[in-house]
């Protein structure tokens, strides 16, 4: 029984209460709170001009709204303690999950908000936008992943953020037309453009989780080793 007990007791190794309150603490808030606002804004701009919103329209105002909610992700990464806290006992990949976590009931509840700004005659499939904000998302946390995977930048947010955001305004002029993402409602690529969008979130996901454990340390090379090793005889 004891034995049960404990078993039932038993914790994720490194996870505690005070972490998670540690971690909420250095989440970027106003960063995620600037991407949402100028999101819900950019989905409402219909109703606070009094304009009627046709299908393509609501399209691509949520679409907007989920770039501007993924350039504020772009920072959820950044902690300016990096390089102090580095050698703790938790691993890295803990500490990222932790503000994911933390993060996702926001996310879910300020995407609702979003549908729901999008009148009911014309807005678009939930599921298929829902999937592309999710692709959308996870790009923005495999960049800043990567980039703190392999750089020891401590606040790499901002030059994410402005790679995604050119990402987003390249992409529909570069990307080859057979293989289009942003198709309108109805179009008969839509169903293939979503399949891509399920390929993108797929890719991001396991990028991010590729990146996710703590950078290997480099080896440096002594200045003057070399020629140690070589003065050394035999």
């Amino acid at each position: 029984m004891k034995g049960r007990v404990a078993e039932g007791n038993r914790r994720v190794p490194g996870v505690s209460g005070a972490l998670v309150s540690a971690v909420a603490r250095t989440v970027p808030w106003r960063a995620l709170g600037a991407g949402a606002v100028v999101g819900l804004l950019t989905v409402g701009l219909p109703r606070l001009l009094s304009i009627p919103p046709d299908p393509w329209m609501a399209l691509n105002l949520l679409r907007g709204a989920a770039l501007a909610f993924a350039l504020g992700l772009a920072f959820l990464l950044d902690d300016p303690a990096r390089h102090i806290t580095t050698p703790v006992t938790t691993p890295r990949w803990i500490r990222t999950g932790l503000r994911a976590a933390l993060v996702a009931p926001v996310a879910a509840l300020w995407w609702t908000a979003a549908l729901v700004l999008v009148p009911r005659e014309v807005r678009p499939p939930i599921g298929a936008v829902t999937l592309e904000a999710a692709a959308t998302a996870a790009l923005a946390l495999a960049a800043a992943a990567t980039a703190i995977r392999l750089t020891d930048e401590p606040e790499p947010g901002p030059s994410v953020a402005a790679g995604v955001l050119t990402t987003a305004v390249l992409a529909p002029l570069l990307w080859p037309g057979r293989w289009t993402l942003f198709v309108p409602v109805g179009d008969p690529r839509w169903e293939a453009a979503h399949q891509r969008w399920a390929a993108v979130l797929v890719a991001a996901l396991l990028v991010w989780g590729v990146c996710g454990p703590e950078p290997l340390r480099r080896r440096r090379i002594r200045p003057g080793a070399g020629r140690r090793r070589l003065a050394t005889p035999g």
